[in-house]
């Protein structure tokens, strides 16, 4: 990795030794990343990776309910506290799945994937 970093021109920059805070929110998702995504599915290749990614990415940001926001989902914290209204929910912009995944089926009640 310190050879790849260096040869991209990247920085590493470590946290102080004894200051896991430093580094606490990235651990944070990192933890829930692991259990939530790379625990729980098998992969055929990169691609297919890749979009199941992207999915559980929309799904993390956009349904799944966050204990820093009450135990709300983002959306539905946003309308409780008057950003959004429910005419204009679907304008905003985490609420759209990624335009690259247009061949991708996304069902986020049932979570269901279909990668191309």
């Amino acid at each position: 990795m310190k050879d790849w970093c260096n040869f991209q021109g990247i920085e590493l920059q470590f946290i102080q030794p004894g200051k896991p805070t430093q580094n606490s929110l990235i651990e944070r998702f990192n933890r829930t990343f692991r259990n939530e995504f790379l625990d729980v599915y098998l992969f055929e290749n990169i691609k297919q990776m890749k979009n199941y990614a992207e999915v559980w990415m929309w799904q993390y940001n956009n349904e799944r309910p966050h204990s820093a926001l009450q135990y709300l989902t983002p959306r539905d914290f946003l309308l409780k506290y008057g950003k959004i209204t429910l005419d204009n929910a679907h304008d905003f912009p985490t609420f759209q799945q990624n335009s690259n995944n247009s061949n991708n089926k996304l069902s986020t009640k049932h979570s269901i994937f279909e990668c191309a």
